[in-house]
């Protein structure tokens, strides 16, 4: 993706604790920008999604909803 130029991941996914956490703490770790598109993941259960979109995600990327990204990149 660097050769690309890409700089920015955009994540959602099916386990919001588990493959989406994982995912963006590595993207993290290896210095790409993260949003996160909260509503399109989700969890094992409501409480595992809340900590991970209100504890972890807010540390290591944006977290917005999918509508707030689609209007974000029409604007650009």
């Amino acid at each position: 993706m660097r050769r690309r130029g890409i700089d920015t991941i955009v994540l959602c996914g099916i386990a919001t604790g588990l493959g989406v956490d994982t995912t963006a703490r590595e993207a993290y770790m290896n210095g790409y920008q993260l949003i996160l598109a909260i509503d399109a993941m989700t969890g094992f259960s409501q409480a595992e999604h809340d900590h991970v979109k209100n504890f972890i995600f807010p540390r290591i990327g944006r977290v917005r909803t999918t509508q707030e990204i689609i209007s974000a990149f029409a604007e650009v």
